[in-house]
C-alpha cells in the first residue's frame, strides 16, 4: 500500500522468546511493521534489539513463537532465505565487496545472463543498466563501474540499499544507519527512507539517536530486559519518553566532572609545529570535519600509520606499531569493533589479550586472577549478560564496544585514544561510558578523544584541539566556555 502506512502487516512477530544459555534475551515480544512504514526499535544495549532483528532476518531461530510474512507463518534458516522472501537487513558493517564495481555488488548472488545456445554469459551491460536504474530511484548519480572501495560510507550504504532494491525486496532492516554519517549524510539518507515509503516499503529503523527517532518514525516499539516496554505512535512520544520506556527511570543530564590537572603524560607534534599535550586527569578531544586528518592523529599516536613522535612518562620515542605504544603506556579504541576485538573468541579472551604478560609469571598464565581480573572490569563497565565465556560476536553492539574498553581499564595505562567511543551506543550506556572515562582521568590517568559527536566532545573534555588539513589549528579549553557551536566554527563547520 503505498503513499503512507497502512494494510495488514508485510512482517511480524509474535510471541518471540530467545535464549542463549542462562540468558534470556526475548521473552515474548510482539512486533509488527505495515507498508509504507518506518517503524522505529529501540532499546539501551542487551535489551534484544539486535537478537530480535537477526530472528527477523534469518540469522537466528527463536525458540518460540512465529514469524508472518504477508500473513503467511515462515521459517528462515538462514538471511538467504530471508531476502527470498524480500526481508533485507543493512547491517552497521556493511556486506559489499570493496574490490568489486558498484553494478557488480548490486548484481551478486542475481546476476543477469544472456544465453549462446548451452552457454550462460554475464550480461555486463544489463547489469549496469539494471544497477543505473535501482540507483536512479535513490538519488545517487555516479559511475557504476567504480569499485565500491573508492565510495564513502554513505554511498556504500545507499549501494547496499539498492542491492536489496532491486531483488524487490518489501522489508528493510537498517541497524544503526545515521551513526558515521555527517549531518547533510543523515538528511540524505531520510529522503531517500521517505521516498522508499511512499512506494509501499516497509522499513524497521534501529538507532540510539532518539531525536532522529523521533523525527522519522511512524510507530516505535521500545524493548527493555526482552520485553516490550511500549509502542507509541507518531506525536505521541518524545526522546524524554523513550529514555523512560528504555531505562525505567527520568532522563538525567550528564555533566562533565571538572578535572585535577597534573603533569602531561602524553606529548607529540603531528604537524612538527603544534603540540599536542595531555595531563593527567584530562581529557582532551580531536575535533575535524570529515577528511580533517583528526582520526589521523590518532592512530599515528598508536604506531598504526606514519609513526610520530611522541614523549611519554618514559621518554620521547617513535611508537611504529601498537606494541611500541602499549608498552609505554598507551590504549586503544578504534572507531570500528572489529578492528579492536577478536569477534571469534569470548569475552574473557577479548579482555585478557593485551593483559597476558602482566597475569604471565616464568611463561605461565595465573588463570585465576586472570578470572578476578575479567570479572571485576566486566562489573565495573557493567557488561552484560555477566558471562566471560560468551562469544563477542553475540554480544549487542553496546556491550562489545564495553569489551574494547574493558580490556584497557583492566591494564595499568596511562593514557587512553579513543575514537568515536560512544558511537552505535544508547543514550544511557553513552551516559556511562563518559562517566567511565571521566573516572579514568580522575584516577591520574588522560584521554584523548576523537569524535565526529561535536556536543559530546563538548561535553566530556576539558580542552578541544581543532584539526585542520592534518594541522592542529588552535586549543579551546573549558575555563573559557565549551559548547557545539564553538567547536564547529573552529573546525570551519
Amino acid at each position: 500500500m503505498a503513499g503512507g502506512p497502512g494494510g495488514l502487516p508485510v512482517l511480524r512477530a509474535d510471541a518471540v522468546c530467545k535464549r542463549f544459555e542462562a540468558t534470556v534475551a526475548l521473552n515474548g515480544v510482539d512486533f509488527d511493521v505495515r507498508p509504507g512504514e518506518v517503524h522505529a526499535l529501540v532499546g539501551e544495549n542487551g535489551a534484544g534489539k539486535s537478537t530480535l532483528i537477526r530472528i527477523l532476518g534469518g540469522a537466528h531461530r527463536p525458540d518460540a513463537g512465529q514469524i508472518f510474512v504477508s500473513g503467511q507463518p515462515r521459517t528462515f534458516a538462514s538471511p538467504r532465505e530471508a531476502i527470498a522472501a524480500g526481508i533485507v537487513t543493512i547491517p552497521q558493517e556493511l556486506r559489499l565487496v570493496p574490490a568489486l564495481s558498484i553494478a557488480e555488488n548490486i548484481a551478486v548472488g542475481d546476476l543477469p545472463v544472456d544465453r549462446l545456445g548451452p552457454i550462460a554469459v554475464v550480461s555486463r551491460a544489463r547489469m549496469r543498466e539494471q544497477a543505473r536504474a535501482v540507483l536512479d530511484q535513490l538519488d545517487l548519480h555516479t559511475d557504476v563501474r567504480r569499485p565500491v572501495a573508492s565510495l564513502g560510507f554513505a554511498e556504500r550504504q545507499l549501494v547496499a540499499i539498492a542491492k536489496g532494491l532491486r531483488r524487490d525486496c518489501r522489508v528493510f532492516i537498517l541497524d544503526e544507519p545515521t551513526a558515521p554519517l555527517e549531518k547533510r549524510e543523515v538528511e540524505r539518507l531520510f529522503s531517500v527512507l521517505g521516498r522508499m515509503k511512499e512506494q509501499g516499503t516497509a522499513i524497521i529503523f534501529i538507532s540510539h539517536q532518539l531525536d532522529e527517532v523521533v523525527a522519522i518514525a511512524d510507530r516505535c516499539t521500545v524493548l527493555r530486559d526482552g520485553r516490550v516496554a511500549a509502542i507509541s505512535r507518531r506525536g505521541a512520544f518524545s526522546v524524554t519518553d523513550l529514555v523512560g520506556a528504555m531505562t525505567g527511570r527520568s532522563l538525567e543530564q550528564a555533566q562533565a566532572a571538572a578535572a585535577v590537572s597534573g603533569d602531561v603524560i602524553l606529548s607529540a607534534r603531528p604537524d612538527n609545529t603544534t603540540a599536542l599535550d595531555v595531563r593527567a586527569g584530562e581529557v582532551v578531544g580531536l575535533a575535524g570535519l570529515l577528511g580533517s586528518g583528526a582520526d589521523k592523529i590518532l592512530r599515528r599516536m598508536f604506531g598504526l600509520d606514519q609513526p610520530i613522535e611522541a614523549q611519554t612518562r618514559d621518554g620521547a620515542r617513535y611508537f611504529t606499531n601498537p606494541r611500541d605504544a602499549i608498552r609505554a603506556g598507551l590504549g586503544m579504541v578504534p572507531g570500528e569493533r572489529r578492528l579492536g576485538l577478536v569477534m571469534s573468541r569470548s569475552v574473557r579472551d577479548n579482555i585478557l589479550l593485551p593483559n597476558l604478560d602482566v597475569l604471565s609469571r616464568l611463561g605461565w598464565l595465573d588463570r585465576k586472577a586472570g578470572d578476578r581480573m575479567v570479572m571485576a572490569v566486566m562489573e565495573l563497565i557493567d557488561i552484560r549478560p555477566r558471562a566471560p565465556e560468551l562469544k563477542v560476536h553475540a554480544l549487542s553492539g553496546g556491550n562489545q564496544q564495553k569489551v574494547i574498553l574493558a580490556k584497557w581499564l583492566a591494564r595499568e595505562i596511562a593514557a587512553l585514544l579513543m575514537e568515536e567511543p560512544t558511537q552505535g551506543i544508547d543514550v544511557a550506556a553513552k551516559a556511562q561510558i563518559q562517566g567511565l572515562i571521566r573516572d579514568f582521568a580522575g584516577r591520574g590517568g588522560g584521554a584523548l578523544v576523537n569524535s565526529s559527536d561535536l556536543g559530546e566532545l563538548a561535553l566530556l573534555c576539558d580542552a578541544i584541539l581543532p584539526v585542520r588539513r592534518d594541522r592542529i589549528v588552535g586549543r579551546l579549553d573549558r575555563a573559557e566556555g565549551l559548547d557545539e557551536r564553538k567547536v564547529r566554527a573552529a573546525i570551519g563547520g
